[in-house]
Order: C-alpha cells, then sequence, then structure tokens
C-alpha cells in the first residue's frame, strides 16, 4: 500500500539534507498517515481509511461527506 492520505492526497516529499559542510543526501518526509475506522451515518456502518491527521482533524470539523462533497468525490472512491 502506498504512503498516501486516501482523503486529502498528501504523499512523500524529497528534499535534501544538507550538512554543515554543504553535503547533500537525499531525504524523504513522510506524511502522518494513521490508520483509523470511521463510522459513516448515511452507511450505517464503518468505513477503515488510512489517513494524514490534517485530513483526520478537517474530518471532525466539518463531516465527512461534507469534506467530500466538497472535494468532488463520493464514498465509492475512498473505499
Amino acid at each position: 500500500m502506498s504512503r498516501k492520505c486516501q482523503l486529502t492526497g498528501k504523499k512523500p516529499l524529497v528534499g535534501n539534507r544538507v550538512s554543515h559542510a554543504n553535503n547533500k543526501t537525499k531525504h524523504r518526509q513522510l506524511p502522518n498517515l494513521q490508520k483509523k475506522t470511521i463510522f459513516v451515518p448515511e452507511l450505517g456502518r464503518s468505513i477503515r481509511l488510512r489517513i494524514s491527521t490534517k485530513g483526520l482533524r478537517t474530518i471532525d470539523k466539518v463531516g465527512l461527506t461534507h469534506y467530500l462533497k466538497k472535494r468532488g468525490m463520493t464514498l465509492k472512491d475512498i473505499t
């Protein structure tokens, strides 16, 4: 499974670590992904998502269905 948030689409960033001697080495910044089970009242069941913590906070604030509607997605896109 890829390291990508199922809702926000966040994925790893690539950059360089630069030492004091200006040596550059590749560095990956991974998103903070969590496996969460979220209850969807419209379906009457829970779905399991691999979601970033920012996406989780947004869902807590506005709700899953409202967030999906705003992004032009449906429940079938994430399950």
